[in-house]
This record gives structure tokens, C-alpha cells and sequence, in this order.
């Protein structure tokens, strides 16, 4: 049964039971910023678990993709060892909220395993919470487990509800029992039982567990029943079809095998027909290689289970110095292509899902996974970029399963391979450093057998990653091929120093200092007015030091009870202005949070003396105010009309908005072309026209998620936010916005740019500053029109006419530059002379650039089969130099030699091929003596010909 068709009969199964077929998630959970990723299949259902969402329907069913690979649930590690693990992976689930509960989710469950699936009920095992009475007696009496197949898993070391059996959504909550159902392969494979002490084998798996949400966990750590318990079930894919396929690895499954075989294609390995087991690839590499890439230990398992036994000693076979399918050679490629072909489940659906590689957070876990497999692929052979050439293959296994793989699939391949390119500039380095170190690590790995691992440097391991983009677990998973561990606390300290050096080396700005505050909140007024006219200063500080009074001339922080002064904050600069009292005057130049809720009010006091306690009256600058607030609104404009034009998977990574302009930054992996930039600005300025009010409200961090608005990636919320409706656009914002979108006036993107792999920049400007842009573009094309002597309308084709002309002046030039480089080389050919047998020439090219050089040695090279040729020309005082050497000869001289020693009598330096070089020289005036060493150097080279005779 395929993978595909496993999955259609789950949910076909559950939906003739009354249950709401429900689509997958993302990958980034929603509802849940404590987690990283989505891991399972209940985390788009937690509100409803918990209460806090309702849904119309009270059964579901779902296939939820899912990764592991960061946090606390984190098997990337294992991926490739082991026959199970895997980074990203399909959870087939069952839920129950409030509806069903054991009796129906454990009948539920034996239906379709054994009359939808046909697996034979005696051999099904399952286990029950200890203390699980009720579910005992179902398994027992109304399914007919005989009792010898039916094992209650006791808490761990005594302490109750510490059971593998007991789940729990988190230390408090909802909780409960579970009941875990496995499938035994048969006494030809090793391991017990359930419950036994060598339950670790590979005889029973686990291959569906049913979780029994029955209490609610208080602090305390008593439990009382839920008024609705529900049920949540999870079956991962890959491990059901392994047993439906009569495999023992999920690696052996159809889908996996599928991307094995593109997996192998694209790193060049052969093997043989599709569907064939793994120990049928066949691969020869040199043995000297199969030692450096992988060691004497390649490959080698970390599992007791696996059935080659993991032998250290095992040394390849070999045949006239090759290796020839040895043990550890078969295990370190089907190592790699294992890997591979998880990686790119992963990669791809985490990109699909707007994840994009990075160096924090979602960002570099993906990265973490692309560059394990990109070396995976370098130690098989593969030096240039290859990875992204499997999501074609993907799509085509998935892609009718998950539509939105198949959409993203160009964007997901062009970002792939961008960050390929950029690693494969490195790697080559990076691995000769860390194959040098461990060559003199890994002798002494076995020169005792009771001694401890010995460990990398940590400091090499930190300029692995710091110098050549080295993860340290990328780093880690090459050490643990050979046996050699990492010095983690000493990378953790290089790392630590360096993030010091950092700081240090960074701009101080006095205004932004630390400063300890501990008072109470600002209030902030400034949504609804620009003037607070009975200010109190409740703080001051001078040179970042708490004082109680600031004199005429000082710098200091200004700390109030009440202010209008929009303190910097989601991108938007903070607010500049005046704080008066009867006799001082206080010009603001910033306004930073000195904490969550307190704003500090950073500048100079122009005259008089203020005190704390004193009442000021504080006022914004309107004028600098009104163009920030056009900047920020324009920018949520900006934000919609950008995911309307190009796709859905656009997400802000960073603004910066001032009184000037907006700077955006945001996920896509391509520039926008000019239709796309006109696009954009035609949605937001239709937007603008249409003069809609801006609404602010004020909810519940889920009620506003609920609502469509969308929360900024990395932003921290709290239970409240604020939700801004501007035109087309709803997003969580404190900032100040425009009354009406017509108050922004007109909004044109100036510049489009990259930042990083992924990342692109757009800079943007609204009312006034849009004008003079404008205005600026319109005196540009007027003076380009008159310097071409036509109409500002015609420009173009002016401009096409003249690169017309130009192009066919260029081809009448090279045309004449070949003439003349033709009668050149016959003129040269007669000054040449034979030294030894070979034909040697050194002369003068008058008016012959590089590249001409280069062509009329290439054409000599040809026309005198043996010969030695070095010409030069000089243009605007300098001299170009290139020297040819045919082959054989250059086995005897060396091109690159010979042109450095004629470049040095020229005030130059040189060096090349051994075929083929080239070289400067700023003494033109020496260049005729020069040329005349050549016959005098090509001569003692060939020592009176005894030392080379050129072929016949």
C-alpha cells in the first residue's frame, strides 16, 4: 500500500465516522509562540483543548506535517543512524473535543488497523497507563487483546504520573492516560516486549498512540476530571507504512525510496534499478578518498539495533586500490543519501511555509538542515550545488497531498540554491581545515580501546563556523563519523568572547545608555494629542547617572508621568520636540523606552534649570510628526499590497520608519521587476485615494489573531494588543498612524534592493518627500532628453537608436582589430627563431589591448604547434604581458615563470598556468631590452636541448 494511498484511506476512514476532515497547519504554529515549530498533530487544535476557541465541529481528523530539528523536540541528530528518525515527518490523527472518549478512540482505532489495513490483529500489542482500569478492560473484553498482549507501563522511579503512558500538555493543564499500540515484526528480529528490559529493539514498534485528555493538572499537581474529556491520537505516516510495506526502515518506503533514487541522481552515485534495497547501490572511490571523507569508522551506526553491527575495525574491501562496496564505504552512502532525502522534506516545506535561512531562530534551524545535507553531498562528490534539484522530485511525491508545495516550488528552488551557492563558496576550505585536524586526532582514536573520545578544539570549531558558516552541529555530526567530540564549552566561551568584541567595537550613543529606572509607567497621550500642558518629571539623568537637577547646557534623559512623545518602538523613530517650564526649555532630540512601559525623553537643556518634580509642558514637532505618521501608515499599505503581488509567503523581517521615508525589509527570494514596483505602488496609492479612516482597537492577543491581523514575525505581544485597520491592511501595531489613508498624500518606491539570502529591502516615500522624488526623476529625464536633442516622450528610442550605432561601430571595430591582428601574426611568425627544436617568439603588438593579446597568442600557439610566445603592447603608460606556451613543451617551461621573469625587468610582477599567463609592467621604456632575455631564458630552460625534445 503506498504511502498516498495510507494517507487517503486515514482520512476517508474518520470522515465516515463524523469527523471534520481538517487540512495541515503550517509548520510555525499559530497559536503557540513557545514552540519553534509545529511537532505534532494536536497544535493547531491546543486553544481548542484548552477552552479558548471553539470550533464548529467536535471531531476531527487531520495529516499534520511536522519537524523536529529545534528546541526541545530535536531528532536531527539521529537522522541517517537510525531506521526512524527523521526532521520532518506526517502525523495521521483523530481528535475528540468533548465528543467521543476511550471506548470509541480504541474501537476507532482496531477498525482500521486491522479491516481497512489488514494487519494481523495477533500481531498487535498495546500497552495502558498502570492505573488505567478502564481502558484495560476495552482492550480486554470488547476488542479481545488476549491479556498476554496487553502491558501496563508503570511511573517512572515511583513518582505518580511519570509514566511514558501519562501525557501532559505541560506542567499544568489538561492531561491524561494514554494507550500505545504496537506491531511485532516477528522473533527473526531482536528485542522484547513493551515494558521489558530490551523493549529498545527493533521487534515491537510503536505505531500509533491514543492520548486520553481526562484531567486538569493544577498548580499544586492534583488532578480533577475534565468536564469534557477529549481524545487526541497520533500515527506517524512513515512509520505505518513501513509496516504496511513490510519494511523495517521508514527509509525503505515508497516515498523514501523515490527520494533516494533522486537523491542519488543528483549527487552523481549509481545504484541499481528503482525499488531495489539499498545494499544494491554500488559506488567506487578511490580508498585513500573513502578514509579521508569518512574514516575507518564511516558511517558507523549509533544504534544498537542496526543489523551491520557497527564494526570500528571494518576496512573496506579493495581491488587494484579501490574500494569496492566494504561495509563501512555501503553504510557512509546510504548514511548520506538518507540524509539528503529527509533534508529535503524538511527544507522545502519549512521555505513553503515562509521560513527563510538566517542566522536566528526558524531561520537558522533551516539553515542548520540545508548545510547537513549540502555536506553530505561535497563528501559523496558533489562540488557545486545540488540540493535544490530535489524539489522538483518532492512536488511530484507531495504535491498533490500538499498543494502548497507544489505552488512554491520555483521559490523554494531558487532559495535553495542561493543558499547553496553561498555555502559551497566556503565549504571546500572549511573541510581541508577540519579534515587537517582530525588526520591528527584520529590516529590516537585507536591506539586504546578504553580511552576517552577525544575532542576537537573548540576555538577551530568556532572559526569553523564564525570564518566558513559551519554550524557547530554540522561540525559535531563530521566528528561523530570519526569518533571525535567537540569542545563545546570552549566554542561556547569563543563565542561568547566574540559577541563581547562586538559590542565593544559598536557606536555608544550616550542618549541610548543604560539606564537603571525604577519607577513607575509613562503614561502615553501622544494617539490623541501633541501637547501635555501638566507634565511631571518624575526622573533625570545626566551622563547616563540618576541626578535631581539638570543645568543649562546639559545633555540628559528626562523622564515624565504623562507624555504626547512616541517613544521609538516597531520600526518607528521616536518623537523630537520641546519640553518647557516658565524658565527652562528642554530640546528634545529622541525618545527611547528606558523600559517596557517608562520613555525617556533624551537631549539638551537650552536654558534654565530643571528639577524632579517640576511640571513641564511637553510638545511634539507636529511637522516631523505628520511625515513619520504617513511613512508608518504607507508601510502597512506597503506590507498588503506586497503579499497580494507577490505571494503569501512575503513577511516583514524589519523596518525602519522615520520622517524621511520607510525602510522595509521582508522575505523574497528575487528581485521585483519594474511591473511588480508599479504593481505595488498602484494598489497603495488606489488605497490612498480612497481615503479610508484608520481604525485602532484594543483586544485579546487570540481574539485579534482570530480576526486576520497579522503579528510580525520575532515581535513580542502581550495578552492585549492593539489591532490597526489602515485600508486593505490589519496588523498589530502601537505606533501613530494618518487619520485617513488620503492624509498620506502620494507614496513612490525609490529603491529595491537585496540585504541577505532572502531578504529583500524596498525604500519608500509619502507626501512632500514623494513629490520632490517626482520632481527630482522629471528634471532628470528633461535633461537627458535635451542632451540627446529630442523630446522627453522620444527619449527611448533615442536612447536605442544611438546603442544601435554604437553596437555597429563596435562590430566594424573588431572586425578591423582582427584584420590587423591577422597581418600581425604573419608579420610576427617570420621573426620567429628555433631554439632546441622549439619555435620561440618575443615581440611588440602595437595597439592591442588584453584581450587582443591573449587572442593573437592563442592563434600563434596554433599556427607554430611547438613554440614558446610572449607579446606585449603598451597602453597609457603600462604594460600588458602575455605569454603561450604550447604542450608538450610545458612540461619543460613553465608559462607563468617565464612571464614573471620578463615582468620583473619592467617594474612588474606576473604568473599564470603553465600553458598560459600574464603580467603587468609600469617601465615601458624597458620593455624591448626585456623581451630580448626571453631566447636567453627559453635557451638555459631547455639546456642546448638535452634536457627536452619536442615530439614528433
Amino acid at each position: 500500500m503506498h504511502a498516498a494511498e495510507i494517507r487517503a484511506r486515514f482520512l476517508d476512514f474518520f470522515a465516515s465516522k463524523g469527523h471534520t476532515v481538517v487540512r495541515s497547519s503550517p509548520l510555525i504554529p499559530g497559536n503557540d509562540p513557545t514552540l519553534l515549530f509545529t511537532n505534532a498533530g494536536m497544535v493547531q487544535f491546543k486553544d481548542v483543548f484548552t477552552g479558548r476557541d471553539a470550533r464548529p465541529y467536535t471531531r476531527a481528523v487531520s495529516v499534520q506535517r511536522c519537524v523536529r530539528a529545534g528546541g526541545k523536540h530535536n531528532d536531527l541528530e539521529n537522522v541517517g543512524y537510525t531506521a526512524r528518525h527523521h526532521t520532518f515527518f506526517e502525523m495521521l490523527g483523530n481528535f475528540s473535543f468533548g465528543d467521543y472518549f476511550k471506548r470509541e478512540a480504541i474501537h476507532y482505532a482496531w477498525e482500521l488497523l486491522t479491516d481497512v489495513y489488514r494487519l494481523p490483529p495477533e500481531k498487535l500489542w498495546v500497552t495502558v497507563y498502570h492505573e488505567d482500569d478502564e481502558a484495560y478492560a476495552i482492550w480486554q473484553q470488547q476488542i479481545g487483546v488476549p491479556a498476554t498482549r496487553i502491558v501496563r507501563i508503570g511511573d517512572h522511579k515511583g513518582a505518580r504520573y511519570s509514566s511514558d503512558n501519562f501525557w501532559q500538555m505541560a506542567e499544568t493543564g489538561p492531561c491524561g492516560p494514554c494507550s500505545e499500540i504496537f506491531y511485532d515484526h516477528g522473533p527473526h528480529v531482536p528485542g522484547g516486549p513493551p515494558g521489558s528490559p530490551d523493549a529498545d529493539g527493533d521487534r515491537y514498534i510503536e505505531i500509533w498512540n491514543l492520548v486520553f485528555m481526562q484531567y486538569n493538572r493544577s498548580a499544586d499537581g492534583a488532578l480533577t476530571p475534565l468536564p469534557k474529556p477529549c481524545v487526541d491520537t497520533g500515527m506517524g505516516l512513515e512509520r505505518i507504512a513501513a509496516v504496511l510495506q513490510h519494511v523495517q526502515s521508514s527509509y525503505d518506503i515508497d516515498l523514501f525510496q523515490a527520494l533516494i533514487r533522486a537523491a542519488t541522481r543528483a549527487t552523481g552515485m549509481t545504484a541499481a534499478p528503482p525499488r531495489k534495497p539499498l545494499e544494491h547501490f554500488s559506488v567506487r572511490l578511490p580508498l585513500a578518498r573513502a578514509r579521508r571523507q569518512y574514516g575507518d569508522r564511516c558511517g558507523r551506526s549509533r544504534s544498537p539495533s542496526r543489523s551491520d553491527g557497527g564494526d570500528p575495525a571494518a576496512i573496506p574491501n579493495t581491488q587494484n586500490g579501490e574500494a569496492t562496496q566494504g561495509k563501512p564505504m555501503k553504510n557512509a552512502l546510504e548514511t548520506a543519501l538518507k540524509v539528503i532525502a529527509d533534508h529535503i522534506r524538511a527544507c522545502a516545506f519549512l521555505i513553503t511555509d515562509g521560513v527563510i535561512p538566517s542566522n536566528e531562530g526558524r531561520g537558522y534551524v533551516l539553515r542548520r538542515i540545508i548545510r547537513r545535507a549540502i555536506r553530505h553531498g561535497y563528501q559523496l562528490g558533489c562540488k557545486t550545488p545540488f540540493f535544490h534539484a530535489l524539489v522538483v522530485d518532492l512536488a511530484r511525491e507531495m504535491g498533490s497531498a500538499y498543494p502548497e508545495l507544489a505552488a512554491a516550488q520555483r521559490r523554494t528552488t531558487d532559495i535553495l540554491h542561493q543558499e547553496e551557492a553561498r555555502f559551497f563558496e566556503t565549504i571546500a576550505s572549511g573541510m581541508a581545515m577540519l579534515e587537517a585536524e582530525l588526520s591528527s586526532i584520529a590516529p590516537r582514536v585507536h591506539a586504546r580501546s578504553d580511552m576517552v573520545s577525544p575532542l576537537l578544539s573548540g576555538e577551530l570549531a568556532f572559526k569553523l563556523h564564525d570564518t566558513y558558516g559551519f554550524p557547530l552541529d554540522l561540525t559535531a555530526d563530521i566528528c561523530r563519523a570519526r569518533g571525535v567530540g567537540v569542545h563545546e564549552a570552549a566554542f561556547n566561551a569563543a563565542m561568547a568572547r566574540q559577541k563581547e568584541r562586538a559590542r565593544s567595537a559598536g557606536k555608544f550613543n550616550p542618549e541610548q545608555g543604560k539606564i537603571e529606572y525604577r519607577g513607575g509607567k509613562t503614561a502615553f497621550t501622544g494617539y490623541e494629542s501633541l501637547r501635555a500642558d501638566a507634565s511631571k518629571i518624575v526622573a533625570l539623568y545626566a551622563e547616563g547617572e540618576a541626578v535631581e537637577r539638570l543645568y543649562a547646557g546639559q545633555r540628559g534623559v528626562v523622564v515624565l508621568d504623562t507624555t504626547p512623545f512616541y517613544a521609538e518602538s516597531g520600526g518607528q523613530v521616536g518623537d523630537q520636540g520641546m519640553l518647557s517650564a516658565r524658565d527652562a526649555r528642554f530640546a528634545v532630540t529622541g525618545t527611547f523606552k528606558i523600559q517596557a512601559n517608562a520613555a525617556g525623553h533624551h537631549g539638551t537643556l537650552e536654558y534654565g534649570e530643571l528639577s524632579v518634580g517640576d511640571a513641564v509642558r511637553a510638545e511634539v514637532e507636529q511637522a516631523r510628526r505628520a511625515r513619520t505618521m504617513r511613512n508608518h501608515s504607507a508601510t502597512h499599505l506597503m506590507h498588503h499590497a506586497l503579499r497580494e503581488v507577490l505571494g503569501a509567503h512575503v513577511q516583514q523581517k524589519g523596518s525602519r520608519v522615520d520622517a524621511d521615508k520607510t525602510r522595509f525589509d521582508f522575505s523574497h527570494s528575487a528581485p521585483l521587476n519594474r511591473a511588480q514596483i508599479q504593481r505595488v505602488e498602484a494598489l497603495v496609492n488606489a488605497e490612498i485615494l480612497r481615503n479610508a479612516p484608520t481604525k485602532a482597537r484594543t483586544m485579546p492577543y487570540d481574539e485579534a489573531i482570530r480576526s486576520g491581523a497579522v503579528a510580525l514575525f520575532g515581535e513580542k505581544y502581550g495578552d492585549s494588543v492593539r489591532v490597526l485597520d489602515i485600508g486593505f491592511s490589519r496588523e498589530l501595531c502601537g505606533g501613530t498612524h494618518v487619520a485617513r489613508t488620503g492624509d498620506i498624500g502620494l507614496f513612490r518606491i525609490v529603491s529595491e534592493s537585496g540585504v541577505a539570502a532572502g531578504i529583500r529591502r524596498i525604500e519608500a516615500v509619502t507626501g512632500e518627500a514623494a513629490l520632490r522624488h517626482v520632481q527630482m526623476l522629471e528634471t532628470q529625464l528633461l535633461a537627458a532628453a535635451g542632451a540627446l536633442k529630442t523630446m522627453p516622450e522620444a527619449l527611448c528610442a533615442r536612447i536605442e537608436q544611438l546603442q544601435q550605432q554604437l553596437k555597429t561601430l563596435e562590430k566594424e571595430r573588431t572586425q578591423w582589430q582582427a584584420a590587423q591582428a591577422a597581418r600581425q601574426r604573419d608579420a610576427l611568425a617570420a621573426q620567429v627563431v628555433e631554439i632546441g627544436g622549439v619555435q620561440v617568439l618575443a615581440a611588440q603588438v602595437d595597439n592591442a589591448d588584453a584581450r587582443a593579446l591573449r587572442a593573437a597568442v592563442d592563434a600563434l600557439k596554433d599556427q607554430l604547434k611547438h613554440a614558446v610566445v610572449v607579446l606585449a603592447s603598451v597602453h597609457d603608460g603600462k604594460v600588458n604581458l602575455i605569454g603561450g606556451v604550447t604542450s608538450p613543451c610545458n612540461q619543460t617551461i613553465h608559462a607563468g615563470e617565464l612571464v614573471n621573469f620578463v615582468a620583473q625587468r619592467i617594474g612588474g610582477k606576473g604568473g599564470g598556468r603553465a600553458d598560459l599567463a600574464q603580467a603587468g609592467g609600469t617601465q615601458p621604456a624597458q620593455l624591448s631590452s626585456a623581451l630580448h632575455t626571453v631566447k636567453a631564458w627559453v635557451e638555459n630552460q631547455l639546456n642546448l636541448t638535452e634536457r627536452y625534445s619536442p615530439a614528433k
